[in-house]
């Protein structure tokens, strides 16, 4: 069983940034998928982004060229830095893993998630 602990999250105003973490609790970078997905209340999760072992880095479209994914190997650290935020892009936030390389951001292939971290933008 992986836990996944994320922290980063807050509240910012529209156009400002956050950088959101996840540290796994054992090594998985070279084997898993991990990324981030959000969710507002009544909504299905959606896939914001996510890296793997060989470098594949899918990006939601809605938040390309604004977000950047990367991950640190040797703080065992999964990043997401938010530039540009929009009040569209405040939700919960969650780390997640799946096994294998990224192929899409489906969370149907999550095998791990967080406990989620908030991100609230105002206009």
């Amino acid at each position: 069983q992986v836990q996944l602990a994320e922290s980063g999250g807050g509240s910012v105003q529209a156009g400002g940034s956050l950088r959101l973490s996840c540290t796994p609790s054992g090594y998985i970078f070279s084997t898993y998928c991990v990324g981030w997905f959000r969710q507002l209340p009544g909504k299905a999760r959606e896939g914001v982004a996510a890296v793997d072992g060989v470098g594949n880095t899918p990006y939601a479209d809605s938040v390309k060229g604004r977000f950047t994914i990367s991950k640190d190997n040797r703080k065992n650290t999964l990043y997401l830095q938010m530039n540009g935020l929009k009040a569209e892009d405040a939700a919960m936030y969650y780390c997640a893993a799946s096994y294998g390389y990224c192929r899409t951001l489906s969370s149907s292939t999550v095998k791990y998630w967080g406990r989620g971290t908030q991100v609230t933008v105002s206009s």
